[in-house]
């Protein structure tokens, strides 16, 4: 049996990581809240043969990754479309405002323009800006959720950073962070 104080100890600082990342990716909380309970339930039956000593965090966004493209492949046979309309574009801000000393900064360019085009990415791009960028996990990390070499994260960063550089060319310039041009 998993001893439930080793399990609590090391997985409970990581739920608001869970939560943030799951509600990028279900767009909504109560979603959200659904696929952490869901991810966290299944890393408790999996505890048994977690590695001690091996990354907690990383092993949980990958059963909250894999849990998520579980929910949405039944839910795509079913016919029922997962809507990212009604999302809260600032719910990530706010967190992000009490925990981090750079919140302002992100309270002042990372608006809803910019995380339009973050949604708007390919699946493959948008997954890892969000662990990179804006859940700050290293390369390794994210290469070990995504389950891709780190090469291939790099990429992803790269070529997503790129689109993203180009649909959010005139906003910057409007924010007054870049120069137009003349």
């Amino acid at each position: 049996m998993a001893d439930v104080a080793d399990f609590e100890t090391q997985v409970l600082p990581h739920l608001d990581t869970l939560y943030r990342v799951g509600r990028r990716l279900t767009g909504e909380s109560a979603d959200a809240e659904d696929l952490v309970q869901e991810s966290l339930l299944r890393a408790w039956r999996g505890w048994g043969g977690f590695t001690a000593g091996s990354n907690v965090r990383a092993w949980l966004l990958t059963i909250l990754r894999n849990t998520f493209i579980s929910r949405w492949r039944s839910r795509r046979r079913e016919g029922t479309p997962v809507s990212l309309d009604d999302a809260d574009p600032n719910a990530i801000l706010r967190a992000v405002q009490t925990e981090d000393p750079e919140g302002n900064f992100f309270d002042r360019v990372v608006d809803a323009q910019v995380l339009a085009a973050v949604e708007a990415l390919p699946e493959e791009y948008r997954e890892a800006v969000v662990l990179s960028d804006l859940e700050g996990l290293p390369y390794a990390e994210v290469a070990q959720v995504l389950a891709v070499p780190v090469g291939t994260v790099k990429s992803r960063l790269f070529r997503a950073r790129r689109l993203l550089q180009r649909s959010l060319h005139d906003h910057a310039v409007e924010l007054g962070i870049l120069k137009g041009t003349p």
